[in-house]
């Protein structure tokens, strides 16, 4: 038997640079990451290697947000969402990504993106 469930990532704060305009580019900005994953898990295995490690993956989205300069938030969520179907037992993950400093007058502004396994 093979039981799915969903793995989450509520809230990471991250200071990245990331931004197309000329202001944004050579300094960080705060952006909320929040990432679900449906996942694969056989309920007889026990270990950790019998699923996907949510540790895993926010070691991943820190990497990807240390890289360097990110144009778009777009193009951030895809690499998140790359790293994330690298995971064999992943089915589909949701990842939103929201740049909090942007406008004074919105909590938050951004991109959400789904994907999914289709092989």
């Amino acid at each position: 038997m093979i039981d799915s469930y969903s793995i989450f990532i509520r809230d990471l704060v991250l200071a990245m640079e990331i931004g197309v305009h000329t202001h944004e580019k050579g300094r960080k900005q705060r952006v909320r990451i929040n990432l679900t994953a449906e996942t694969q898990r056989d309920p007889d295995d026990h270990s950790i290697d019998g699923v996907v490690s949510y540790e895993d993956l926010l070691h991943g989205i820190k990497e990807i947000a240390e890289i360097g300069h990110i144009e778009l938030v777009e193009v951030f969520g895809d690499r998140i969402l790359d790293m994330v179907m690298e995971h064999r037992r992943v089915l589909e993950a949701d990842v939103c990504i929201e740049k909090l400093d942007v406008f004074g007058e919105t909590e938050s502004v951004g991109a959400r993106m789904r994907r999914q396994r289709v092989d």
